[in-house]
Formats: C-alpha cells, sequence, structure tokens
C-alpha cells in the first residue's frame, strides 16, 4: 500500500480492491485502489476514521461507523471515484464493529464502547435495527451477504474464536413509483 495505516477496512475483489480509512500518525480519510497487482490513490473519505467497518466491490463500496477522534454512525458510498455520504448513519454510533454485504444492502454489527450485540441493516438509504448477536463484542471481522453474514472471531472480555452466522431478510428500500 501507498499509506501505512492500521485499523483501516477493505472491500472488493482479489484484482479490484479497496483499502480505506484508519490511523497511520492520525486517523486518515486516505482511500487506495488496487488492480492486482499495485495500488494507486483514490479520493479521500468524506470523515476521515479509524476503526471503521465497510462493505461491497471497488466501484460501489460502503464505509460506516469509526472514530474521527469521536465515534461516528456516519456512513459513505464509494463509486468508483468518488464517496458520498449517505444521509442514512448508523442508529448507535461505534467503532471497531464487523460489516458485511454489498453498498445497497450492508450489515454492521458488533463494535464498541461500550461493547455491544448490536445488528443494524442498511437499505442503500437508512439503517435500521436487525436481530442482535448472540455475543456483544468488538474487533470482530465480517464475510457475506446482508441475508447470510459470518460474524467472525473479535473480543468480548478476551480474544474470541467464536462466529456467528446472520440470516436475514433482505431489506429492500421503499419507493414510491407513479404511473401515469
Amino acid at each position: 500500500m501507498i499509506t501505512t495505516r492500521t485499523q483501516f477496512i477493505g472491500a472488493g475483489t482479489q484484482t479490484a480492491a479497496l483499502g480505506f480509512g484508519g490511523n497511520d500518525t492520525a486517523v486518515t480519510g486516505a482511500t487506495e485502489e488496487y488492480d492486482g497487482n499495485s495500488w494507486t490513490s483514490g479520493n479521500s473519505l468524506n470523515t476521515a476514521r479509524s476503526g471503521l467497518a465497510g462493505a461491497g466491490i471497488q466501484t460501489a463500496a460502503i464505509a460506516f461507523g469509526g472514530s474521527t477522534g469521536s465515534l461516528t454512525g456516519a456512513t459513505e458510498e464509494y463509486d468508483g471515484t468518488s464517496w458520498t455520504t449517505s444521509p442514512g448513519s448508523l442508529n448507535t454510533a461505534r467503532n471497531f464493529l464487523g460489516g458485511a454485504g454489498t453498498q445497497a444492502a450492508a450489515l454492521a454489527f458488533g463494535g464498541k464502547p461500550p461493547t455491544t450485540a448490536a445488528t443494524e441493516v442498511y437499505n442503500g438509504i437508512t439503517w435500521t435495527n436487525g436481530t442482535n448477536m448472540g455475543t456483544a463484542r468488538s474487533d470482530l471481522a465480517g464475510a457475506g451477504l446482508q441475508s447470510s453474514a459470518l460474524a467472525i472471531g473479535g473480543y468480548t472480555t478476551a480474544d474470541s474464536a467464536a462466529t456467528e452466522e446472520y440470516t436475514g431478510v433482505y431489506v429492500k428500500g421503499i419507493k414510491t413509483i407513479t404511473v401515469s
């Protein structure tokens, strides 16, 4: 990578990846794109933060939560060029949470402080509360889709090797269609 850092998140595939946010010597919004061979700089997040979560692909990613120095529930969407701040923020601002899904159907779970089992579901517009995890934890990884995700590892009062499966219903945004 171009920018050395910790507490950042990635999205995408092996030949079209994205790394964003984190902490180098300070909280950063730096975004980098990977083409399978090398990293190039992209446009930075609108809100620099570390300990965030994300999901999606290089041309349609989502970033949510984290810390700017204080907790944030901010959500941003990446279109392959620029980040746009979503009008929908997490209901519970937190960092060190897990994420899964796509830009239009994401899942946020766990995090701190305090350590939580809270799960939220994103429909491309807003976040709503979902079914909580069985065990509250932070510093965990996420994988899969909104309708079939994994919460992996993390920290409760000690390091955890737990894996939980989330099987939910895809929550589609409600749109009004006028027919004339």
